[in-house]
This record gives C-alpha cells, sequence and structure tokens, in this order.
C-alpha cells in the first residue's frame, strides 16, 4: 500500500493541488463571479421572489464559473486515468450538460417564480464541481472491469 503511494506521489500531489483549486474558487466567488443568488439562496428563499438579476451578466458569471470547473475536472480526470478517451468522453458530457443545465436554469427563472428549490439545485450543479464526483468512481470502476 505505501508502495503504492510512494509510486504514485505526483499523481497524488497534483490532485490534490487540483482540489485545493476547487477550494479556491469557492472560497472567492463572491469577488469572481456576479451571482445574486449567492446571498438569495442563503437566506430563507422559500416565500421570496427571485432576486433582480442582470441575465447577460448572470449568463457569462455562471458559464465562467462552470468553464473553470470543468477545466481543472477535466485536468484531474487526465491527471488520474491518462486516457485521451476518457478526456474525450468527458468533454462530451461536460459540453452536453452545460447546454441542459442553462436551459433549465433560464427556463426555470424567466417562467417559474416560485420554483425556488428547482433553481437551487439546477444553479449548484452549474456552480459547483459535482459532475466529477460522479464521474471519477464511473471511470475507475470501468477501467477495473476492463482489465478482468
Amino acid at each position: 500500500m505505501l508502495s503504492k503511494i510512494i509510486e504514485h506521489k505526483y499523481k497524488i500531489l497534483f490532485a490534490v493541488c487540483i482540489v485545493i483549486c476547487f477550494g479556491i474558487i469557492r472560497t472567492l466567488e463572491k469577488s469572481l463571479f456576479y451571482d445574486p443568488f449567492l446571498d438569495y439562496f442563503e437566506i430563507d428563499f422559500k416565500n421570496l421572489p427571485y432576486p433582480e438579476v442582470d441575465g447577460l451578466k448572470l449568463f457569462f458569471g455562471l458559464f465562467f464559473r462552470y468553464f473553470l470547473n470543468t477545466v481543472l475536472s477535466l485536468i484531474l480526470i487526465y491527471v488520474l486515468f491518462r486516457d485521451i478517451e476518457i478526456i474525450k468522453f468527458s468533454t462530451f458530457l461536460y459540453a452536453f450538460f452545460l447546454v441542459i443545465l442553462f436551459i433549465a436554469f433560464f427556463v426555470i427563472l424567466n417562467y417559474f417564480p416560485n420554483a425556488n428549490w428547482l433553481l437551487f439545485y439546477v444553479r449548484r450543479f452549474i456552480i459547483q464541481p459535482i459532475f466529477v464526483l460522479l464521474f471519477i468512481p464511473a471511470f475507475y470502476y470501468q477501467s477495473q472491469n476492463l482489465k478482468k
């Protein structure tokens, strides 16, 4: 076990650095991104109307955050698996979910004023690196099955 850790020390170190970068993005979110929902979802929002938003600014703020998380996630996946096919597939999935989530977010925002919880969860998938938490175990499982 210890020999495996020593053998992969650079991979582990690089993965830890990427996770720290995720933390830095989260720590600096209020200064890096325009997102009036950061404060809105911290209070009791269940019966409150959505805050006033600049749609274009919100789009670019969310897109920039999704982009940063995606790039870091793809680097992390590459560091862990060193497989270009997995990176291609992951890139396709991230692009697919980008389109689906952004359409859902802005449809909910503009046409469903009482869907606060739905907006909360769709936004959560946009701003947090949740997909990498799903992809890494799936790719690991797949790689273990291919070895058998």
